[in-house]
């Protein structure tokens, strides 16, 4: 049986969310600082939105509006009440 040490991580790519790569990790930021995980898989933001980057806190999940659409017969609220499903105006 391999040492788990010798085996490859393995890093899962979803083109709707994050990439989940198991752990522990460390990512080195642009600026050159290094961000540090030791959870058993971490979730790393590959949208941009996350407001903790390099993890991601689910902003890829905020609906948005594509440009020129009209607005929904329920007056345009989202149905969820998940803080997540709403646009907050924040558009990187």
């Amino acid at each position: 049986m391999p040492n788990e040490a010798d085996r490859p991580r393995r890093v899962t790519v979803d083109g709707n969310g994050p990439m989940l790569i198991e752990g522990p990790v460390e990512i080195v930021r642009e600026d050159g600082t290094i961000a540090t995980s030791d959870r058993f898989v971490v979730a790393v933001c590959t949208c941009r939105r996350s407001r903790i980057l390099p993890w991601c806190d689910t902003s890829h999940r905020r609906r948005r509006k594509p440009p020129g659409a009209a607005p929904r017969e329920d007056g345009d609220q989202p149905h969820s009440h998940d803080p997540e499903d709403t646009d907050d105006g924040d558009h990187h």
